[in-house]
């Protein structure tokens, strides 16, 4: 377990930096670093815990940015525009905030360079393209037609991997890219299918599906993205590296996740197509050998239990009351004590153990 650092995640205010606040908070300094254009972790109690301060600025304010990464021993840089609705409709301001937010925090991290243990960069599954079956971090990334909206967003984050690595080889800087694969569980907020998905059903509202719902996804679940997280801030063969998080074993079409929600809340929810007006990516399938191979990785939890964690917290959240008898309590739940305890008997947050 990492403890006695200074952690600074821009973006942290975000359902993962939320999440890995949680897990880090008693035994290190955290310093989330937001714009709060989403905020998760507002509803936690998390920033009234004595190690966590909050800094509300943007990253594209390069004055605040170096304030917020002065003495840094980790920096987890999730700050981004994302989200499919928001990246077509901001474009421009999609490319800005996650290519210039990321170089200014990587050159902020140069002017203390001697404190820095690990830089991780958030990157995406998406600059695999369309289509990404069982796809390789070595594999070629693909840049797609220009002009479409959708791919601004790859664009800008390959950008990012590529700056994390320049910075890397050029000064030193311990850093590391994650890819991650469709995540979901208790706390997420903005676009995520799962997360539409589970408070509609949840509500006994119309499921919407975007097409036909032949789009294949894997789908992995927090608590085993978080143990990714953990394995490249420890693991030293993880500098310079670039890795996809992921559950190829949670692969499902669209349309069979929206049934299993479903059937899983016990809802009387109704799945209804509508029209897609948007390039959409029809196959996302990972390989994550070489984060097997070389951190140990292994997700722990499989798409039904996952799903049912996500559904008890929203539920709880919707009723206001405590979540049903058996439900297991997620990260971001308010109860770190017993998340942390389960984690250490059964090495999900670090597998190596």
């Amino acid at each position: 377990m990492i403890e006695g650092k200074r952690i600074v995640l821009t973006g942290g205010a975000g359902f993962i930096g939320t999440t890995l606040t949680r897990l880090l908070a008693d035994r290190n300094t955290m310093v989330v670093f937001d714009s709060l254009r989403r905020n998760a972790i507002g509803v936690t109690g998390l920033l009234g815990h004595p190690n966590v301060s909050f800094i509300q600025g943007d990253v594209l304010d390069r004055d605040a940015v170096t304030a917020a990464v002065r003495g840094a021993n980790i920096c987890v840089h999730l700050a981004a525009i994302a989200g499919i609705d928001t990246v077509i409709k901001s474009p421009t301001t999609t490319m800005r905030v996650n290519v210039v937010g990321t170089f200014n925090v990587l050159d902020a991290l140069t002017e203390t360079l001697d404190s820095v243990e690990r830089f991780v960069d958030f990157s995406t599954s998406e600059v695999f393209g369309s289509y990404a079956f069982r796809s390789e971090e070595r594999h070629v990334t693909s840049l797609q037609p220009v002009g479409e909206g959708r791919w601004t967003y790859a664009v800008s984050k390959i950008a990012g991997e590529h700056m994390a690595h320049a910075y890397h080889d050029e000064f030193g800087l311990p850093t590391v890219s994650i890819r991650p694969f469709n995540i979901y569980g208790p706390g997420q907020v903005g676009e995520g299918a799962i997360h539409v998905f589970v408070k509609r059903a949840i509500a006994g509202d119309e499921v919407l599906i975007h097409g036909e719902g032949d789009q294949i996804r894997s789908w992995c679940y927090v608590d085993d993205m978080i143990a990714g997280i953990m394995l490249c801030l420890e693991r030293p063969e993880a500098v310079g590296e670039v890795f996809n998080i992921g559950n190829p074993r949670g692969t499902v079409t669209i349309r069979s996740l929206a049934e299993k929600i479903v059937q899983l809340a016990g809802s009387p929810s109704v799945i209804r197509h509508i029209p897609k007006d948007y390039v959409d990516v029809e196959l996302r399938i990972p390989s994550i050998e070489k984060a097997q191979r070389l951190l140990g990785y292994q997700p722990q939890v499989d798409l039904d239990e996952g799903l049912r964690r996500t559904i008890a917290w929203y539920r709880e959240k919707a009723t206001g009351g405590p979540p049903a008898a058996g439900a297991q309590v997620a990260p971001g739940a308010g109860a770190p004590d017993e998340w942390k305890l389960r984690h250490a008997v059964t090495g999900e947050a670090t597998p190596e153990t």
